[in-house]
């Protein structure tokens, strides 16, 4: 890789990082408990796209996570509960964005990645944070936390699977083609996107 390729690759994993974490807060500050509750549609997630678009997706959704993670911290005042979610969420878009690059050439299969990772890792420590904050029971049940940290994990999977699936499929397939027509991204020598 020449220094103009680096230098490219440097500005569009920031520029991703920037867009995902901007897109992030914005839905955290007008969406707030959709964003970060129980139920989630985190419509930010349809920045995950860019993954497939050019290997600089990968490094700048995982950046972009982090920081968004981290100053959302000081927005909802999770407070160190807060660093389970800037950690793990950071993982789970960071395999889901490698899932994404990885199935690149088959689209449906490619959006699927950040909608399992998503929904497998993040309720595994959502109740924690939930707890914390006041919520003693699973969203739109009598099911209480205290002691059904199980049936807490299965709400989360399907809750955050789901809204998942609504914003990537929903809105990420429409974008990820408009992005192909467009040729917004990707090396026209090395990396054709159609």
């Amino acid at each position: 890789m020449d220094t103009k390729d680096r230098t490219s690759f440097i500005v569009r994993t920031g520029m991703i990082a920037a867009t995902y974490a901007a897109l992030t807060l914005l839905c955290l500050t007008l969406l707030q408990g959709l964003a970060w509750g129980p139920i989630q549609l985190r419509l930010s997630e349809v920045a995950c796209v860019l993954a497939i678009c050019t290997p600089a997706g990968v490094p700048g959704l995982a950046i972009g996570c982090f920081l968004a993670n981290l100053i959302g911290i000081a927005l909802t005042g999770s407070g160190a509960l807060g660093m389970l979610d800037v950690l793990f969420g950071t993982l789970a878009t960071l395999l889901g964005a490698l899932w994404m690059r990885h199935f690149r050439k088959r689209e449906a299969l490619a959006l699927l990645g950040p909608v399992l990772t998503n929904a497998l890792i993040v309720p595994a420590y959502l109740p924690l944070i939930l707890a914390a904050f006041g919520f003693y029971t699973i969203p739109f049940t009598d099911i209480t936390l205290v002691g059904s940290y199980p049936l807490m994990y299965l709400f989360g999977f399907v809750a955050i699977g789901l809204g998942e699936a609504l914003v990537l499929y929903g809105l990420g397939w429409p974008l990820l083609r408009a992005l192909r027509r467009t040729r917004l991204f990707g090396d026209r020598k090395s990396e054709p996107l159609g």
